[in-house]
């Protein structure tokens, strides 16, 4: 059975850090992408960052520079470390395993990230 889990989430003061965690389980985790997204109320989900099983990374030019993704596959668990968070990074994050050349991804159920004064 396939399952990511994302901890990690909660209330944060503006300019604080988060460290979100996802742990994969019920498949090859490291043959696959990982990624975070995260959607805010009223908009679409957006990709936040991703990394290849090779390591590369990729991240949303607003967050840029804050952020960082990582993955141990050893633990089978990715991360994002969110730093100098603001308002507008107010979301529910959620985990994706995504393997396209078998049409094969993977969502967790989100952890909410709140950034409030």
């Amino acid at each position: 059975q396939v399952q990511l889990v994302e901890s990690g989430g909660g209330l944060v003061q503006p300019g604080g850090s988060l460290r979100l965690s996802c742990a994969a389980s019920g498949f090859s985790f490291s043959m696959y992408a990982m990624g975070w997204y995260r959607q805010a109320p009223g908009k679409q989900r957006e990709l936040v960052a991703t990394i290849s099983r090779g390591g590369n990374t990729n991240y949303a030019d607003s967050i840029k520079g804050r952020f960082t993704i990582s993955r141990d596959n050893a633990k089978n668990t990715v991360y994002l470390q969110m730093n100098s968070l603001k308002f507008e990074d107010a979301a529910v994050y959620y985990c994706n395993a995504d393997r396209p050349r078998y049409a094969l991804s993977y969502w967790g159920q989100g952890t909410q990230v709140t950034v409030s004064s």
